[in-house]
């Protein structure tokens, strides 16, 4: 299980620093850390549709507790864990090889048009990649994001092995499914983890599958934490840039 794998390699790092501050909160859930070289902000997409009634295992909050719970069954501990995680990722990840460009980057124009998977309804995307001519087969969990070109969910398992990229909402690791992505997706040149969860290091996921991790960097951390407190997308991306890195 690749977020057990995960998180072991986080537990290693996460010694040295001391948790500030949390939320768990809508759009995103959030873990403030800090070390000796200032703060990181760490998110993960929460996923209101997957609560169920709520009881904490966790008595004393830390980055540890959380990580810990990073694949518990319970939705809320994942994802406290996924963005704990990810604050220790933002603290020690090193963006000096990382492209400062959008998702749409990572396909040459002289690529050929190609079956691609979109993992969670993003419109904007959609669009700009089927203007381009690729034949695009978006996925969607929750219904209300559905428009009369999504697909379900269920059916990932049966169209992934044709797709010859996809691009994944990183909340794929906080619903669960990432494993069975990876698996089924074996064919794609390309496997794209997309949007603030996935704020990864990209060492933890080396010899997964993932190719590429799109990304935000929180360089503004009380800005970016002032829109999450408020609940606002917007608010949060305005403290952010957005980053391209190879998983290699």
């Amino acid at each position: 299980m690749l977020l057990r794998r995960v998180k072991r390699e986080a537990l290693k790092l996460a010694g040295d620093l001391e948790l500030v501050d949390f939320g768990f909160a809508l759009p995103y859930t959030w873990v403030l850390a800090r070390g000796s070289e200032g703060k990181a902000l760490g998110v993960a997409m929460t996923l209101p549709e997957e609560v169920q009634r709520y009881t904490s295992s966790i008595s004393e909050p830390s980055l540890e507790a959380f990580i810990e719970r990073a694949d518990s069954l319970n939705v809320v501990e994942r994802t406290l864990g996924l963005a704990a995680i990810n604050a220790v990722s933002q603290y020690y990840i090193d963006l000096s090889g990382a492209e400062w460009v959008d998702v749409l980057d990572l396909l040459p124009e002289k690529a050929g048009k190609i079956k691609i998977a979109m993992i969670g309804n993003m419109p904007p995307l959609v669009r700009e990649l089927r203007e381009k001519g690729h034949r695009v087969y978006v996925f969607e969990r929750n219904a209300k994001l559905w428009d009369r070109d999504t697909y379900s969910d269920a059916l990932e398992y049966h169209l992934l092995p044709e797709m010859d990229a996809v691009i994944a909402s990183a909340s794929c690791l906080v619903n669960g499914t990432i494993d069975m992505l990876l698996d089924r997706a074996k064919k794609a040149r390309l496997f794209v983890l997309t949007g603030p969860t996935g704020q990864l290091l990209p060492e933890f996921l080396r010899g997964s599958g993932v190719t590429h991790l799109a990304s935000m960097k929180v360089v503004e951390v009380e800005k970016a934490l002032l829109g999450l407190k408020l609940g606002s997308f917007r608010g949060f991306e305005e403290g952010n840039r957005k980053y391209v890195v190879e998983v290699g």
